[in-house]
């Protein structure tokens, strides 16, 4: 069975501490994708490194938890608080979105992300979401509505097999599992309401969020159980960097650091894994 890996930066466009650390993972390091978070402040600058970057797919980070809307307050205004800006809680989105006036206007938040995306000269491989709200059930069928609108034909599959939480792989970081057997659940209703989008058979990384080290990498080469995989990676540099909001912090200079590694580099070779993005799936 040939082993393909899509290995994607989330949060390109948070600062540009992380849009430096993109590029240099790509054209240094293992990284073959990154998803754009549309309404974050350097947002820009990731899309014009982008257009730079041949090689690298590109696609969206569906953000709504974050950051101010594109879209602006309207329906959205249950989900901001006081500055305007999303209150980061995806519990009480999920229950939100089923109010039809709530839910609308969420959908055209959606479909604004990805329209300014392309607008930025960028053609999106695939959508994936911002603390993986785009498996909450309600919210998935909006994105594959608004994916399909604008002709994107894949979005992460967001199952994580048990397998890796278990010896021989590393220890996953503290909490991680518990969320990534909740994201796995949601991710099996997804692909009861539309496969279709789904072009990996699982996600790696959730578990190890923010301990994403060379030895993780030897642990795909060796003992990945899937055929296509997408590993979800964080990497960046100054965790004081203006935009740093997700909690990484250092770590994030880590799994840059492994992305980069010529361990990294020897372990996925001599695993013969073809390294791939999603448009190429």
């Amino acid at each position: 069975m040939e082993k393909r890996l899509v290995i994607n930066a989330d949060d390109f466009g948070l600062c540009q501490a992380v849009n430096k650390a993109v590029v240099k993972a790509h054209t240094e390091g293992v990284l073959t994708s990154a998803t754009i978070m549309a309404n974050m402040p350097a947002a820009e600058q990731a899309a014009r490194l982008a257009k730079g970057l041949p090689g690298l797919g590109v696609g969206v980070h569906l953000n709504l938890t974050n950051g101010k809307p594109l879209c602006g307050a309207g329906g959205l205004a249950p989900l901001l608080n006081r500055s305007g800006e999303f209150k980061g809680s995806a519990a009480a989105l999920s229950v939100l979105s089923l109010a039809p006036g709530v839910g609308k206007a969420i959908r055209a938040e959606l479909s604004e992300q990805i329209r300014w995306v392309i607008d930025h000269g960028v053609k999106p491989t695939h959508v994936d979401s911002h603390k993986h709200v785009h498996t909450i059930p309600r919210i998935f069928s909006m994105v594959c509505q608004v994916a399909r609108y604008f002709g994107i034909g894949a979005a992460r599959f967001a199952y994580e097999p048990r397998a890796v939480w278990a010896v021989p792989w590393p220890l996953p970081a503290e909490g991680q599992k518990t969320k990534a057997r909740f994201f796995g659940v949601l991710a099996q209703i997804n692909r009861l309401q539309n496969h279709d989008f789904f072009k990996t058979d699982a996600i790696l990384g959730i578990a190890h969020m923010g301990k994403l080290d060379a030895s993780f990498f030897r642990a795909v080469a060796l003992y990945n159980p899937v055929g296509t995989a997408e590993i979800m990676t964080h990497p960046g540099f100054d965790e004081s960097d203006e935009g740093e909001r997700s909690g990484l912090g250092s770590r994030r200079r880590m799994e840059l650091e492994a992305l980069c590694s010529e361990k990294t580099k020897d372990y996925l070779e001599q695993g013969q894994i073809k390294l791939v993005h999603y448009g190429q799936l």
